[in-house]
């Protein structure tokens, strides 16, 4: 068989890593299934993980600034799954204090308590709605040094191009630990809290990921897709993903289609998407090893 038909095969075969981001700013206005207290997140969570998530993100409901009350919300949601789901790949937000220390105060606590394999390093800036997100070299920095220092996989947020040439930096020198993936966010018709209105990044299209594609073309990355205020499942670029060998974020912090769905049912429709894509969800465990996660289950 000719090395480029084996790589195609072996591309598509390769397990979905599906991730279920819960709720982020996401209101019960807009959704009523939102899960939104630590009880809400940790029946949700488990919901997720048994119809075929390995990943599950979630954000505090009450945005908490101080990082052990921070850290203590997360764990009252996460701890349930986890004794259920030991080997569920669980990871916040950023806080939202005033320096980087601040906000990201609650990541070693966590890793402390046993409950993180996986941090943020959002390698860049960008306005979201009214608000400027902004992270400085020194910013990013401390957000890799964290993942070093507790051995946590890097999930990197790219929302535009020039987040993911100052990861691919990282990366080829060196300063990128272990267990990355690139998270490609593009932008749907609604901003990040929702409204109707011009986003950022690039549209949910082929020409978009090619483009991405492209600039990450022998980094040998894993790499994942979301439509923040969209659709990635009725837009078709979940569909281009599978078939590039890419994995899938989907959830309530993200979607902003027709539907007021669970986020069970986004996963499952994520998980049909895939299984016809001929690719099979990850299992958690699966999803460490393809990620090469360096922290181990506790």
């Amino acid at each position: 068989m000719p090395p480029c038909r084996r790589a195609k095969r072996e591309r598509i075969a390769t397990p979905v890593v599906i991730e279920a981001a819960v709720n982020g700013v996401t209101t019960r206005d807009h959704n009523p299934h939102v899960p939104r207290t630590p009880a809400e997140i940790a029946r949700d969570g488990l919901r997720c993980l048994a119809a075929g998530a390995a990943i599950v993100h979630s954000h505090t409901d009450d945005m908490a600034v101080d990082g052990r009350r921070a850290a203590e919300l997360y764990l009252e949601a996460w701890r349930p799954i986890l004794h259920e789901r030991p080997d569920a790949v669980l990871y916040p937000t950023v806080g939202f204090g005033a320096t980087v220390e601040e906000k990201y105060a609650h990541v070693p606590l966590l890793a402390e308590a046993g409950a993180l394999r996986v941090s943020m390093i959002d390698p860049g800036s960008v306005n979201l709605g009214d608000i400027a997100y902004v992270n400085t070299a020194a910013d990013i920095a401390h957000q890799a040094a964290l993942c070093a220092r507790h051995r946590l996989g890097p999930s990197l947020a790219i929302f535009e191009p020039g987040f993911l040439g100052a990861a691919l930096g990282l990366h080829r020198e060196g300063r990128l630990p272990p267990g990355a993936l690139v998270k490609l966010y593009f932008g749907g018709d609604h901003d990040y809290f929702g409204r109707a209105a011009p986003t950022f990044g690039l549209p949910p299209t082929r020409a978009s990921l090619d483009a991405y594609l492209a600039m990450l073309e022998g980094s040998g990355l894993p790499w994942s897709v979301a439509v923040i205020g969209g659709d990635v499942v009725g837009s078709g670029l979940a569909r281009l993903a599978l078939e590039r060998g890419g994995h899938l974020r989907v959830g309530l912090e993200d979607y902003a289609g027709p539907r007021t769905p669970t986020n069970e049912e986004l996963v499952r429709e994520a998980v049909a998407l895939a299984r016809a894509a001929g690719r099979p969800p990850a299992t958690c465990a699966e999803a460490a090893r393809l990620l090469s996660l360096p922290r181990l289950v506790p």
